[in-house]
């Protein structure tokens, strides 16, 4: 049995059980920055932003789905088969029939589920679901404001403190002062 990195597991787990694409976006960002140069790393970002793209979807968000299932389209060309325990061209062609209903305005959103072809992957997965109180493949709450707005819900107290520091980094590495004034 292929052994998959429990963040790839989590992942899934999210998408297919609770089906909080933001969630899955954590999780694999996390695994995926901290693996560095993974021979894999396309093909984790070509999911995050998958997973991203749905969530767009299900708030609303065209514009936000279109541009992220494109991207996810691109780094998912070249995905390794036999890797992810996933059918490469089918997971391709299920993005780009999404991305073309999502531009077309042709349907309402609908979950989405990945084509798992290894299976123990999906029994691990499904093992998984059942042991977080999950429901495999269930459809996703549409009246559920945690899941649709998970990223205004959440705490980003420390986002925010990085960013105001590497803001400062940045102006002293100008030479600027607290006004973006260059000193003299």
């Amino acid at each position: 049995m292929e052994q998959y990195p429990q963040a790839y597991v989590d992942f899934l787990v999210h998408f297919h059980g609770d089906r909080d694409f933001f969630e899955c976006h954590e999780v694999l960002e996390e695994y995926w920055k901290e693996a560095g140069a993974h021979p894999l790393a396309d093909a984790y970002v070509g999911l995050i932003q998958l997973a991203v793209g749905l969530y767009h979807q299900r708030r609303g968000n065209l514009a936000g789905a279109v541009k992220m299932l494109s991207g996810s389209l691109s780094y998912l060309e070249q995905m390794p088969k036999d890797k992810l325990g996933l059918d490469p061209e089918l997971v391709r062609a299920m993005i780009e029939q999404r991305l073309h209903e999502v531009e077309s305005s042709v349907a309402s959103y609908q979950d989405l589920d990945l084509p798992i072809n290894d299976l123990d992957l999906l029994e691990e997965c499904r093992a998984e679901c059942q042991a977080r109180g999950l429901e495999w493949g269930k459809s996703s709450d549409l009246s559920d404001k945690h899941l649709l707005d998970k990223h205004k819900l959440r705490d980003r107290s420390n986002v925010i403190r990085e960013r105001a520091r590497q803001l400062e980094c940045r102006k002293l590495c100008r030479g600027e002062d607290g006004y973006g004034e260059a000193k003299r």
